[in-house]
């Protein structure tokens, strides 16, 4: 009798803390040295553009949003970044770009944003679902901005990259 009752109390156990892990797991904890999951979203236009479409360049997945007063501020040392780097070659990369997802859920204000911080590269997407933006869970996003680094075999290299922090680590990458 006494084994059926610790049987059952480890079964009970056993099932308490598998349930406890699944309310604890957060989807989209990607970290460095992971591979970068794919995103796949619409552009302004209604285009889908694809993460995976940039492979073999060093790439800023940049999550931001037209209303994120802090995004906004950041977004010229993005732009000087990609300007000064956007041809170079890499040691893990040959050029880079900027992957933009944005946490808008107004179209008009997101594609405003874009003119007015002379966001001058091709790939920006969004779902227009804000906090509840898929590519956003996909990664762990639970502040804006907040970046990822890839490489130009997928794998994310660095992460939160602000200010002088970019320049400097895309520096470290560059070919003799």
């Amino acid at each position: 009798m006494k084994t059926i009752k610790k049987f059952k109390a480890s079964i009970i156990l056993t099932a308490v803390i598998l349930i406890t892990a699944g309310f604890m797991y957060k989807p989209g904890n990607v970290a460095i040295g992971t591979k970068a999951p794919e995103l796949a979203y619409k552009n302004p236009d209604g285009k889908v553009m694809k993460l995976s479409d940039l492979k073999g360049q060093l790439v800023l997945v940049d999550f931001w949003a037209s209303w994120c007063r802090p995004c906004r501020m950041e977004n010229p040392n993005v732009v000087k970044a990609y300007h000064e780097f956007k041809d170079k070659k890499f040691t893990n990369g040959k050029g880079f770009t900027v992957f933009s997802y944005s946490l808008d859920q107004n179209a008009a204000a997101w594609k405003k944003a874009i003119e007015l911080d002379k966001l001058s590269w091709d790939y920006h997407v969004s779902d227009l679902k804000g906090w509840n933006s898929e590519g956003a869970n996909t990664y762990g996003v639970s502040s804006i901005p907040s970046s990822f680094l890839i490489d130009g075999k997928g794998n994310v290299i660095a992460k939160n990259l602000r200010g002088p922090a970019l320049e400097e680590t895309l520096k470290k990458y560059l070919k003799e």
